[in-house]
């Protein structure tokens, strides 16, 4: 599982570096035809705006795979053995109860909606099912992530003094 685990983290890293260099290659393009050929590229704008969003659900993915999402962490530090298990275990099982209704099902049911109703982006002209699948892929993800870590801690307890 960790393997796997390994692979994704790696592929999901590589595709977080991509987005942000297209990102950056994209803006800069848009700010040297606004400012110095006086001509805005008409496409730039709106593809930043997508490439956001791919680059904020997939990151988020990621940082939760890594456990250095943002958290308050006072109770649990407070607590050690079989109580900070078990916090541990229900903390990973909110993030489930949040992840699959929102995420995977909601997500997927607006690509669902809008593959449908062929809704397309107004400047590239891009199927908007095309933007929105990175919600369900990322909470998928966030779900692969929150089953490793919840059979990490089942397997490997956590002793009473951490």
């Amino acid at each position: 599982m960790e393997k796997l685990k390994s692979n994704i983290d790696r592929v999901v890293s590589v595709m977080l570096i991509v987005i942000m260099g297209v990102m950056v290659f994209n803006v800069t393009w848009q700010v040297l035809s606004r400012y110095v050929f006086q001509s805005p590229s008409s496409y730039t704008d709106e593809l930043s705006r997508y490439l956001l969003v791919w680059l904020g659900m997939l990151g988020a993915a990621y940082v939760a795979g890594k456990n250095e999402h943002l958290a308050i962490d006072i109770y649990p530090q407070k607590l050690h053995g079989v109580a900070k298990q078990r916090l541990m275990v229900f903390i990973h099982l909110v993030i489930v109860a949040f992840v699959v209704p929102v995420m995977i099902l909601g997500g997927g049911n607006l690509v669902y909606i809008t593959y449908t109703l062929q809704q397309k982006s107004a400047t590239l002209g891009l199927p908007l099912a095309y933007v929105y699948v990175i919600i369900p892929i990322s909470g998928l993800l966030v779900l692969f992530y929150q089953i490793v870590e919840i059979r990490k801690i089942l397997i490997h307890p956590i002793t009473q003094n951490s």
